[in-house]
């Protein structure tokens, strides 16, 4: 702290102030986020996923501090590629298996892939860009 710091408190304390509290400030009140806000947000979400967080703000009527907190913090979701998901990777599951959306078994990182070899994936994309292939059995 500096000396002019420890001079305005000196002054302060001898001038009759006793407690260390802040003084009250005008400004925006906090606004609580309460079950009936965090079920508004997630009735929008249940509509389009692909909102971003301005246009949920804008729609349910609260800050985009506010629901930026509701969506990472109350709802545990994350953005990803345009598109708000769960963060548990096991609802993620849950959900594509539920839409019955057929996914590839794979590891989740595959300790045979250097990093020198990631310059092969260009070449091999545009290789398979022409090919179709109709069933899972057939990639």
């Amino acid at each position: 702290m500096s000396s002019a710091q420890v001079f305005r408190w000196h002054k302060a304390f001898k001038d009759g102030r006793e407690g260390v509290e802040d003084k009250q400030r005008a400004g925006r009140p906090p606004t609580p986020r309460t079950e009936n806000s965090v079920a508004r947000v997630e009735a929008v979400l249940d509509r389009d996923r692909r909102l971003n967080v301005r246009l949920i703000a804008e729609e349910v009527g609260l800050p985009k501090t506010d629901v930026y907190r509701i969506i990472t913090e109350d709802m545990h979701m994350r953005k990803i590629c345009a598109k708000l998901v769960p963060k548990n990777l096991y609802d993620v599951w849950e959900f594509l298996a539920q839409n019955n959306i057929t996914t590839l078994p794979h590891p989740p990182y595959g300790l045979d892939l250097a990093s020198c070899d990631f310059f092969l994936f260009p070449k091999l994309k545009t290789h398979l860009k022409i090919h179709h292939f109709g069933t899972v059995e057939n990639v």
